[in-house]
């Protein structure tokens, strides 16, 4: 399998590729649609790669008696489990609206299917790729059926035709709630039908308490499925670990955000608003920046301080012409002209200095007898 590959049309993740950002809307729409188009306007404003809504199909997700079990909370939208979460699911049309408009805008539109029938849909729409939310990592029949999903794209029938295998419609898979041994599980699940996936180190607590952030779970996923990228979802305030995990190589970053964090809704507070969103993007393009070459190298921008404080191998006394160089003859210093690098000292022993040399003259290459 490929350690990058496409997630949407011409954005490719993985590898030497920019950190895609998805900023989840999920339910912070509060049911309303206009309130929805604002909040993927001020994603794309704030230079987000991708919204991303939830979308679930009720009867398939819940039990009747889940559904119908009284909900009091503050943050109920109805008097049972089941008229609040009504409240908040868009309909089928309204998905379609809100991933026009998402097009005009100009950002990648998608959603986690919360159960079967909610990939189905997001299947039928084109999503560019289906997130997989922490509930149903585990769900291996789902996870099997999601996997086989693929792009509807004339590539794909086209390979389908010649009896060629295509890969599925690539997949973001968090892993809350889950064991390191269900993810193994989960990764042999997914790679035996699509090649196209990364997993999310994620914590499920909303808020999320610093200490249980764990981002030492990057690398050792990197470690353990060297082949797949890694990213990261965060439910913790602020924007610092997020940021921290692009530079432990979190190559996707999900953060759930909102219009304001006082709304109600148990995902308001836990989430980022326009301001702490653009200011998550700015810094990890910054980081990215800074990541830079895996080559150690003196570089030109460090011309200037070396010219000015770079140290050189310099004649510590007197030494004649002829005489086999030790090292009580030498000294390092910053030195006009520059000589021979410090750290070739030690390789000078035994050499004979072709010129006389005077306390703290430059000792240069050419002075050196082969």
């Amino acid at each position: 399998m490929p350690v990058e590959f496409e997630l949407c049309p011409g954005r490719r993740i993985g590898g030497s590729n920019p950190c895609f950002i998805i900023a989840e809307i999920g339910q912070n729409h509060q049911g309303d649609v206009e309130v929805a188009k604002k909040m993927i306007r001020m994603a794309k404003d704030c230079g987000a790669d991708c919204v991303k809504f939830q979308k679930s199909e009720l009867e398939y997700r819940f039990t009747k008696c889940a559904l119908e079990r009284a909900y009091n909370s503050p943050h109920s939208w109805g008097n049972t489990y089941g008229a609040h979460k009504r409240h908040l699911e868009f309909s089928h049309e309204q998905y379609r609206e809100l991933q026009k408009f998402s097009r005009e805008v100009g950002i990648f539109f998608t959603a986690s299917g919360m159960d079967e029938m909610a990939v189905e849909f997001l299947h039928e729409i084109n999503v560019p790729f289906i997130k997989v939310a922490s509930a149903d990592t585990n769900n291996i029949p789902y996870l099997e059926k999601t996997a086989k999903k693929g792009a509807l794209t004339r590539c794909r029938i086209q390979l389908r035709t010649c009896g060629l295998m295509s890969p599925g419609r690539p997949m973001v898979i968090s892993s809350g709630m889950q064991s390191m041994e269900t993810m193994r599980c989960v990764y042999q699940t997914v790679r035996q039908h699509n090649p196209n996936f990364t997993f999310l180190q994620c914590t499920s607590a909303y808020p999320l308490p610093t200490e249980h952030v764990n981002l030492r779970i990057i690398t050792e996923f990197q470690k353990e499925f060297p082949d797949i990228p890694i990213g990261y979802s965060g439910h913790e305030a602020g924007i610092s670990v997020s940021v921290a995990a692009v530079a432990l190589g979190a190559k996707v970053v999900e953060r759930h955000v909102t219009l304001d964090k006082t709304w109600k809704g148990s995902d308001h507070a836990a989430s980022l608003e326009p301001a702490e969103l653009a200011a998550l993007v700015r810094e990890i393009r910054t980081v990215e920046l800074a990541l830079g070459s895996p080559v150690k190298q003196m570089l030109p921008c460090e011309a200037s301080c070396h010219s000015k404080l770079g140290k050189s191998v310099v004649a510590k006394k007197t030494v004649l012409k002829g005489s086999e160089l030790t090292l009580d003859m030498l000294a390092v210093k910053v030195a006009e002209p520059q000589g021979i690098a410090p750290e070739k000292i030690f390789t000078l022993m035994g050499k004979k200095i072709t010129v006389d040399l005077k306390e703290d003259d430059t000792i240069t290459d050419e002075m050196i007898q082969e």
